[in-house]
């Protein structure tokens, strides 16, 4: 029996938030490491450096190199609201980093492989339609969380990294900022420029899917697996750091 795409995305997220606990354990045991005796020498002194120590690190606006992620803020503690041009620059370069042509890709033949729109049809001409709907969906729903609403609203777009507690309490944490955001006066609010804006980007999508798909309980149901996906990705923004500290340095 074939798996709804909402069976196959949560089928996708529990392994993801898997590997990222068995990630995040992996740092925290390197951390808790026993240091040498002040008499021993160390690894770093028996053998020989290179001759260029220099490591190349992924840019942190890409999360794996490919998933766009300019709006997260690994540095919370001196935080400056944004102004209307920044928050707006944010939710573009979002939508339009060359990466987000290729994520746009991967849900619109994750789309096609699951026929959710069978009047798109098949081959090259029906992926051309759902990469079409794949990439509005995304660049519409960046537009109105990230910049329009809030700009409107006060809001500060940004996803501020907690970077510290144990694995489960910054999942949670990283969940509620869907929920809770940063003001432009400093304090918490309601995220309604989450929630509406991805809402709004929902309807608008009625507008370039089939007819036989525009229905009130489609369209809620689009809106409830959006807040879903960015959920899950806040948690890959959240633990990010980590992974590239595990990944990458020595």
């Amino acid at each position: 029996m074939r798996r709804s795409p909402a069976c196959l995305f949560l089928s996708i997220v529990c392994r993801v938030l898997l590997f990222v606990n068995f990630l995040f354990a992996g740092v925290v045991a390197v951390g808790q490491e026993t240091p040498a005796p002040p008499d021993a020498p160390s690894a770093t002194q028996t053998q020989s450096k290179p001759s260029n120590p220099t490591q190349h690190e992924p840019s942190k606006n890409h999360i794996l190199w490919i998933i766009p992620n300019y709006r997260s803020d690994e540095n919370s503690e001196e935080i400056k609201p944004l102004t209307p041009a920044e928050k707006m620059k944010v939710s573009l370069d979002d939508s339009f980093d060359p990466s987000a042509f290729l994520v746009a890709g991967i849900f619109a033949g994750i789309s096609m492989a699951e026929r959710q729109y069978t009047p798109f049809g098949t081959g090259a001409q029906g992926f051309g339609k759902y990469y079409g709907g794949a990439f509005a969906d995304q660049a519409i729903g960046n537009i109105m969380t990230e910049g329009l609403l809030p700009v409107a609203l006060h809001q500060d777009p940004r996803y501020f990294v907690k970077g510290r507690g144990g694995f489960w309490k910054r999942t949670g944490y990283a969940i509620s900022r869907e929920f809770i955001t940063r003001g432009d006066d400093g304090l918490s609010h309601f995220n309604t420029s989450e929630l509406a804006g991805n809402a709004v980007a929902a309807g608008i999508s009625n507008l370039y899917y089939p007819a036989t798909d525009r229905s009130f309980g489609n369209t809620a149901n689009k809106w409830g697996q959006q807040i879903a996906l960015d959920a899950f990705f806040n948690v890959t923004k959240e633990f990010w750091p980590d992974m590239r500290k595990k990944l990458f340095s020595h």
